[in-house]
């Protein structure tokens, strides 16, 4: 029997700092299928030289692109990657032995480990981070959630002991710029849904989350990082309120 083929899809966007070293880490899969929506510096050029194809399409959501470039892999499995991700060796090796032995599975998750402000977070509801990242093509497909997207798998899911490396944020005011933007995502979300501004949960949702990410999740066992990351959270939560209130006053 043939060895189950792979196809790893990566989207981007202005990643020319990141996307090397992201399809460098699989360039062990039979294909690598690279969607780009307009960047403006050497993102293209550097995908070129690693991926088997790369194509440039305008942003259409991030659901809607991820769907698109599953719909140009060929392979029996696919592996999903954002450019500031890496798969790691263990991660390949554990991928290969998983579908070399043709399980009745729709997917696999694995544990997601972010680097941010020089060290390993490992608290504070960042790990683990259980993403659902490799699946059988066919039977999986990209759903957005608020600025996020996650893969809906049509049969029984299991975890690989392996980690994904996730070189999140390059400093603090890209953490902040990445709140801002998805806390307009989500504001935008809710007006639209009709969800109403309420005091009372901008009031306490913002210290609520600080001390789940701080306390109850252990940030503080993270250190300095530890605190940003709860600090930003708690904000995050407080500008999607004022955001609702913004877009919502006229009613």
């Amino acid at each position: 029997m043939s060895r189950p083929s792979v196809s790893a899809l990566v989207i981007c966007q202005d990643e020319e700092r990141h996307i090397a070293e992201c399809l460098e880490s699989v360039a062990w899969c039979d294909e690598i299928v690279v969607v780009d929506s307009g960047s403006s510096d050497r993102t293209v050029e550097l995908a070129r030289k690693h991926a088997t194809r790369v194509l440039e399409r305008a942003w259409t959501g991030i659901a809607d692109q991820k769907n698109f470039a599953l719909a140009q892999a060929t392979g029996d499995w696919v592996l999903n990657l954002d450019a500031d991700e890496r798969c790691t060796p263990a991660l390949r090796d554990a991928a290969r032995a998983a579908i070399a032995s043709d399980p009745a599975l729709a997917g696999f998750e694995v544990r997601r480990h972010a680097f941010y402000l020089d060290r390993w977070i490992d608290h504070g509801g960042w790990y683990p981070d259980w993403k659902l990242r490799l699946f059988r093509r066919g039977r999986g497909r990209f759903l957005a959630r608020g600025p996020h997207d996650r893969v809906a798998a049509e049969g029984p899911v299991a975890r690989l002991d392996a980690e994904l490396v996730h070189l999140t944020y390059g400093d603090f005011a890209e953490h902040l710029r990445t709140a801002q933007r998805f806390s307009d995502v989500v504001a935008a979300e809710w007006a639209e849904s009709g969800r109403r501004f309420s005091l009372a949960r901008a009031l306490a949702h913002p210290p609520a989350k600080f001390l789940e990410c701080w306390v109850w999740k252990q940030g503080f066992r993270d250190g300095w990082p530890g605190f940003v990351i709860a600090a930003t959270s708690a904000f995050y939560v407080f500008a999607k309120h004022v955001k609702l209130r913004e877009k919502t006053r006229g009613r």
